[in-house]
């Protein structure tokens, strides 16, 4: 063989060699998570060092969180759109919460309505004590992430954003900037409430304000937990607590790629993500998000048995209808026209969720479910008005 040709082939087969290797190193393997990208969670909530709870903090939140003295038309409370019944959170798409009557599916606007539906779908108070919680990180619960779009941190500063927002409790008559003066004026008033303030706040000479008020509420919240589930229970060393189909379930979840945003002991990465979730149709305008990128937090996956409808707009009724919306984003369909292709989360559009996963997934969600928290709702409150509201 000519020795020119033999070069030829040398050259030909290193080449070759090279764009293996290059397509080789371009094809990176799926990083599939592990259970150790889960978690148990703690059996305790902490507390902020500003607001340790006591038994008098607790009963007052209580009491606050279901009096319709905190709405400015003395209407609707923090336990409207929260019942004990459905998680802390409500079977509605989005709430209806100034200028209703009912609860739960019955409640509707009065006749005589100018206050739109709230924005977003009425997310579960139970476990927020652990917001912002990952594995293996130290946990400071001031910072604890709050709302669809991130816009407080900790217990205390959430407590007070629907008190402020005209269609959730604040409606019409009173301006944002004045609703906190207005509310504490009136529990000033009631002389129940001026008794335990003063108990819960012993060491603040004017305990009555805005500052306790949110810490009273708060304090309250962070009893809401359900840390027992049958998952926490696998997590915790009990090899049984989990059957074998929700450990292939388990595994499912995993693969599919469930886990690179529900992870942790509260399955949430507690970030902003582009999902191209369809708008609800009780609102007018298009909700885009903190950033106007469509973007919203990942939600918690605890509980979901009482939580439906599900994600920021609620559009969606079961889980299956969930896992159905992530295998049409890997498939290319995008639900809201407002969001383009280039704009979903590449998270989101690398998931592997197919129909055949879909029940098994499901089965392990539902040993996320507790339900031995507490429920207790107050025989009546301080103001005298209806407990809840109308």
């Amino acid at each position: 063989m000519h020795p020119t040709y033999i070069v030829f082939l040398l050259v030909l087969l290193c080449s070759g060699c090279g764009g293996e290797r290059d397509t080789m190193r371009k094809k990176k393997p799926r990083v599939v998570e592990s259970i150790a990208d889960l978690g148990a969670l703690p059996l305790h909530a902490t507390d902020p060092k500003d607001n340790p709870s006591t038994p008098e903090k607790v009963n007052l939140g209580r009491l606050l969180f279901f009096d319709p003295v905190l709405s400015g038309n003395k209407d609707v409370s923090c336990a409207t759109c929260h019942q004990p019944e459905f998680n802390y959170a409500e079977f509605l798409e989005t709430s209806i919460g100034v200028n209703g009557r009912g609860l739960g599916s019955k409640r509707r606007f009065l006749d005589q309505n100018d206050i739109p539906f709230v924005k977003r779908n009425s997310q579960s108070i139970l476990n927020t004590a652990f917001n912002g919680i990952a594995n293996n990180k130290s946990y400071r619960p001031e910072l604890a992430p709050m709302f669809w779009d991130l816009r407080a941190k900790g217990l205390e500063a959430q407590a007070l954003e629907p008190i402020k927002t005209l269609e959730e409790m604040r409606g019409t008559g009173i301006q944002d900037h004045m609703i906190l003066d207005e509310i504490i004026e009136r529990i000033k008033r009631i002389p129940t409430y001026n008794q335990l303030f003063s108990s819960a706040f012993s060491a603040d000479p004017e305990p009555v304000n805005q500052r306790n008020l949110s810490k009273a509420i708060a304090a309250y919240e962070r009893t809401l937990i359900a840390t027992n589930t049958r998952f926490d229970q696998y997590m915790r060393g009990d090899s049984n607590a989990l059957s074998t189909s929700e450990k292939d379930g388990m595994n499912a979840f995993l693969v599919t790629g469930c886990a690179k945003c529900h992870s942790g002991p509260m399955f949430s990465d507690f970030k902003l993500h582009t999902l191209g979730v369809p708008d609800t149709g009780n609102r007018t305008e298009s909700d885009a998000g903190a950033n106007n990128d469509y973007a919203f937090r990942t939600p918690t996956l605890r509980n979901l048995r009482y939580t439906a409808p599900y994600m920021h707009s609620g559009k969606f009724a079961t889980l299956d209808q969930v896992l159905m919306f992530y295998e049409d984003i890997a498939g290319g369909k995008i639900l809201n026209p407002n969001v383009k292709a280039g704009g979903i989360d590449s998270l989101a559009t690398h998931m592997d969720v197919n129909f055949k996963d879909i029940s098994k997934i499901v089965e392990f969600l539902n040993t996320l479910n507790d339900d031995a928290f507490d429920k207790t709702v107050p025989a009546s409150v301080p103001s005298g008005l209806p407990v809840t509201g109308l």
